[in-house]
């Protein structure tokens, strides 16, 4: 017999743009993945991800805040996150792609990617050149590196053998590049895990000095005892947390200092332990974002520990044409008028402690700032590591350029708890229950109506002070049907809430709070 000889192998041929797409995202995700893992152990690196979204943060346009809240409330910054992450690995999908035929081009599109990321992580104050520049090498060339590995498998798979079809070698791709992702993922998650434990391991205090002043103890009848209506204090974990970090900070406590600075006659700065050295005082103050829309969550009370922001300005000898307090945190500012921190109605502070604990890390510890009735984005300094006396015609904080008020008062709000909107409920007694707000002037009254009909005046929890907020109860003798129920509050000047709807940019939203029952 005569034995045949085998035909040569075919050439190896080019990837097809799906496999080289695959090998693009596997690329990336062990570049984000040896970065964020990097990031984690290196002190004084800085994450991709966030160094990219700290920069989106601060190039956004007016409006954007709003829009994004609206969309996704406190979840926006792990959305941001997702997002960038998927945006990265789409665009070295199309490098893997561009690497099929164009390597060189690929190659400087990923040494692009590296710049990028280094110039956005030296934005931040809390990077360092060196780790952060380590950090980016090694990106680009795993990227690189595992890129054109994969690219290699991807063209032997493609080239078809004689005696049996490639379908080994298109197992073998797919696999190694399913597990170089899951690699990724695994070492993303771990480094971020490192990261948000802290990259200086440092710890709060384990406890705050008492304070000379301590808070009354919450008046008889102050909580109504409706299930399903928000607390009068609301726990720590509960509490909303609307800031632009994408990376809770974490201070060196050694070298954290509080600065008193600008126009003032005694400049000084005060390590941690001299500030809680100073006379402490406790109050509970409602605080709310002004992008809360109207019956919406963004907005809480707590008891506060702090200095006497008036205590720290009179020290520094506060000059007579410094009319603007601006806090400082990083990259991040805010700014109001300084009688409200001097007036006698009202305590400013710098609080170090929330609900009896010191505060906790996502609230802004070591110290932020508190103003009753100011909303936070004109006074609820977080992360607070100076404190500037200047002219508010010579300066606006972080938001006034992207469109809100430079001058924002809370507004007098309300908010339905119970029932819920669109709730089911049984015809008899049912409580319409919820909280109403107006820091610093107080709630003096609270009127239901149901569809069209009186107004209706609401019983008030004992109020704390007029500094927090009250909740309300008024028993509706339900009918069967669909009904509307609305709520509007009195401040304690005597302002009726309006009825007027507007949205919370600006200067905070106005309208009353709304909601549709089934009687059943």
């Amino acid at each position: 017999m005569t034995q045949s000889t085998p035909p040569p192998l075919s050439p190896a041929r080019t990837p097809s743009a799906l496999a080289a797409a695959l090998a693009g995202v596997a690329a990336g995700a062990a570049a984000l993945g040896v970065a964020e893992l990097l990031a984690g152990l290196v002190p004084g690196a800085s994450s991709p991800i966030i160094a990219i979204g700290d920069l989106v943060i601060s190039l956004q346009p007016p409006g954007a805040k709003q829009f994004v809240v609206e969309l996704f409330g406190e979840a926006d910054k792990l959305l941001l996150n997702l997002l960038i992450a998927v945006v990265g690995l789409a665009a070295t999908a199309g490098l893997g792609v561009l690497a099929r035929t164009r390597p060189g081009l690929a190659r400087l599109g990923f040494l692009a990617f590296g710049l990028l990321v280094l110039g956005a992580a030296l934005r931040d104050p809390a990077s360092e050149a060196v780790p952060t520049f380590i950090v980016a090498v090694a990106a680009v060339g795993v990227g690189i590196g595992v890129c054109f590995w994969l690219l290699g498998l991807a063209r032997r798979s493609a080239t078809p053998r004689a005696a049996e079809m490639p379908a080994w070698e298109r197992r073998r791709f797919l696999g190694t590049s399913l597990a170089v992702m899951g690699l990724a993922a695994g070492s993303g998650v771990i480094g971020r895990m490192l990261l948000e434990r802290g990259r200086l391991g440092t710890t709060p205090q384990a406890a705050i000095p008492t304070p000379a002043a301590t808070a009354a103890a919450l008046p008889n009848g102050s909580e109504l005892g409706i299930d399903g209506v928000a607390t009068i204090i609301t726990p720590n974990e509960d509490f909303y947390r609307i800031d632009t970090a994408l990376l809770i900070p974490r201070p060196d406590m050694k070298t954290w200092r509080l600065k008193v600075t600008g126009r003032v006659d005694r400049p000084f700065e005060l390590s941690y332990d001299e500030l809680v050295a100073m006379p402490l005082f406790e109050q509970y103050v409602t605080i709310a974002c002004v992008s809360n829309e109207v019956g919406g969550g963004l907005v809480g009370n707590a008891l506060w520990r702090g200095v006497r922001l008036k205590d720290i300005l009179e020290r520094a000898g506060v000059q007579a044409d410094a009319t603007q307090i601006v806090g400082r945190a990083d990259n991040f500012t805010v700014g109001f008028p300084t009688v409200w921190a001097l007036a006698d109605e009202r305590e400013a502070m710098v609080a170090v402690a929330m609900n009896g604990e010191p505060l906790p890390p996502a609230h802004g510890f070591p110290a932020r700032l508190i103003v009753p009735g100011l909303y936070g984005y004109v006074s609820a300094t977080k992360w607070l590591t100076e404190i500037e006396l200047t002219r508010l015609e010579d300066f606006d904080a972080y938001w006034i350029p992207l469109g809100w008020a430079k001058e924002a008062p809370i507004l007098t709000q309300s908010r339905i708890d119970v029932p819920r909107n669109r709730e089911r409920v049984n015809a008899g007694n049912v409580p319409i229950a919820g909280v109403a707000w107006a820091p610093d002037r107080g709630i003096s009254a609270v009127e239901v109506q149901v569809d069209d009909g009186e107004w209706q005046a609401a019983d008030l929890s004992t109020p704390i002070s007029d500094a927090t907020w009250v909740q309300f109860v008024r028993r509706w003798d339900a009918t069967p049907g669909e009904h509307t129920i609305r709520v509007r509050a009195t401040d304690g000047v005597g302002e009726l809430q309006t009825d007027e709807r507007t949205p919370p940019a600006p200067d905070g939203a106005r309208g009353h709070h709304v909601v549709q029952v089934d009687v059943a």
